[in-house]
């Protein structure tokens, strides 16, 4: 049920206390004992607010403090390159940060003047370094949120690949971070900040300058200027905001128009989410309102979140475009005009994704990867060109150069943001008239998510799931064809349970936030077919937390 202010502009109750926010980042101190309360790193990294004692000073400290210390059993002997996005505790914990890495001794590389950071920037500016000196490896560290609410503060770590770390390095950084919790931070090494950020451990890195002059490698920006597509980007307050500009400029993009430059760390200007929340989700209708009712003012509008690693699409035709179906036409497009990728070149889908991208991948005569949730399955495959593209249902992509190096091996929404101008400038049809016709091609299909309640034990049930627990046969009158609880693309546990027939499948996963499942569904039979699935998924699920 939606709330019934969603879609329409912030008002002042709406908006977070700044001051009371930040200082309960310093004053706030975490209670290691309540599991609220520990460091947790999900598909993102670790994430919480500093008012309920999820995300301080402590955790910042102790997180950092880990990660070097994951660094010196791992050899890594490079530069730490460090970003923060425009949410309001992204900067303390940037600057709590900086004080550990010093402390230990670790080379540093901020942005000059301590600008914001995307998260594609860091990634990029990982792989350059990797890769212009051999021998030496640099990580990174991204102080961000994503879209979450502006009281929320965020904390990623991606290795020397570049992408998101995996289970394997994060579960024990957010060990040992506990331990540290736990021990009062006496292990923490730091010295103040001020004196950090003068010494010759923090070096200023053009972030900005070095992804904005390389965007033509990945992204045909020639011809998108040549067409003279008019496009509106909004960064939603977000870390691209002064990106945008500088893409204009240098590529001669003269009908790009920054759509609301202003950064405020309320994110007062934003649009109510459908739970009434300031939620900056560029897959969103609600939160995009404003930019949606701009459309007819622009041939391609888009957003991006606040770290800008989520794409948004809006086309006159359309208004936003469903994310899967905007994966569906971005795989189709460039597989059909990349010719320095790899042949045999996968697309990489996660596994709650729409079967669409599968009808498309099998019409391309290309290998379709499908992977559990979360963008770190795809990394590998990015960075020996094995996969062209790899895309989350939840607006999050990336994808190869032209000629087939890697780019970002972390989620880029505003090469994705770009994509969609390149596609009208060079096909004369918007992504979503594109969509249109691959509907045509393929089926339409009906998708959605919802939630079920669920206890702490019941999520724990559905996450070990085996499908031998399962024993239905049909689903929504369909046969079943495959009962999953491994990804077929890698044989990692999904965490949870997928079911697919030939023309619909659900997947239930609990959340790792709240107490509840959640229900991925779709049907080719349509909106009634589609309920009929998720009536019987949660019923099918409900009944094997039972027993």
């Amino acid at each position: 049920m939606a709330h019934p202010r969603a879609g329409t502009p912030a008002r002042d109750e709406d908006l977070i206390d700044v001051a009371a926010v930040e200082q309960a980042y310093y004053d706030v101190k975490p209670d290691p004992s309540d599991p609220g309360q520990r460091v947790a790193f999900g598909t993102s990294g670790h994430r919480g607010t500093s008012v309920n004692g999820s995300f301080n000073e402590a955790h910042v400290l102790a997180m950092t403090q880990a990660i070097v210390e994951h660094r010196e059993r791992a050899g890594i002997d490079g530069p730490v390159f460090i970003g923060f996005d425009t949410h309001l505790l992204s900067k303390p914990a940037w600057r709590s940060a900086i004080e550990v890495l010093a402390g230990n001794g670790v080379t540093t590389f901020t942005a000059v003047d301590d600008d914001y950071t995307p998260t594609p920037a860091v990634s990029r500016a990982i792989l350059r370094f990797n890769t212009e000196n051999p021998g030496v490896q640099a990580d990174g560290i991204v102080v961000t949120p994503s879209h979450n609410p502006p009281a929320d503060g965020g904390f990623k770590y991606n290795p020397p690949n570049g992408g998101p770390a995996d289970t394997p390095i994060t579960n024990p950084i957010a060990e040992r971070a506990n331990q540290i919790l736990e021990n009062g931070l006496r292990d923490v090494q730091r010295i103040p900040f001020e004196r950090a950020r003068d010494s010759e451990l923090v070096i200023e890195y053009p972030f900005s300058g070095e992804y904005v002059t390389a965007l033509g490698e990945v992204v045909n920006l020639g011809a998108i200027a040549a067409a003279g597509v008019e496009i509106g980007a909004d960064p939603l307050g977000g870390a691209s905001v002064n990106y945008w500009s500088e893409i204009k400029d240098f590529y001669g993009l003269d009908g790009l128009t920054v759509v609301n430059p202003r950064v405020d760390p309320a994110f007062g200007f934003m649009t109510l989410d459908t739970d009434g929340k300031i939620r900056m989700d560029c897959s969103s209708p609600n939160a995009m309102a404003s930019l949606i009712s701009r459309r007819d003012e622009f041939d391609i509008a888009t957003g991006n979140d606040a770290d800008a690693d989520r794409h948004g699409i809006v086309t006159g035709d359309a208004g936003l475009m469903n994310p899967n179906h905007y994966l569906a036409v971005a795989i189709d497009y460039l597989f059909s005009h990349r010719d320095g990728w790899l042949e045999d070149a996968a697309v990489g889908k996660t596994l709650v994704s729409s079967s669409l991208i599968d009808r498309v991948v099998g019409g391309l005569g290309r290998r379709l990867l499908e992977v559990p949730v979360g963008f770190k399955f795809f990394v590998d495959g990015l960075l020996d060109g094995t996969v062209g593209f790899g895309g989350e249902e939840s607006a999050g992509a990336s994808f190869l150069t032209v000629d087939g190096r890697p780019w970002s091996t972390d989620k880029d929404g505003i090469i994705m943001n770009l994509l969609a101008s390149e596609i009208l400038a060079v096909t004369g049809k918007t992504p979503s008239e594109r969509y249109v016709e691959l509907a045509e091609q393929y089926g339409e299909s009906a998708y959605a998510r919802i939630d079920a309640p669920a206890g702490r034990e019941q999520k724990a049930k559905l996450g070990a799931l085996s499908s031998s627990q399962v024993s239905a046969t049909e689903l929504a009158g369909e046969k079943i064809t495959a009962i999953l609880t491994e990804a077929p693309g890698n044989g990692r546990a999904i965490g949870g349970l997928k079911v697919t027939t030939d023309n619909a499948w659900f997947a239930a996963r609990p959340s790792g936030t709240e107490d509840v499942y959640k229900i991925y569904a779709e049907s080719f039979h349509g909106p009634d077919h589609l309920a009929q699935v998720q009536e019987q998924a949660q019923a099918l699920v409900d009944s094997v937390l039972a027993d």
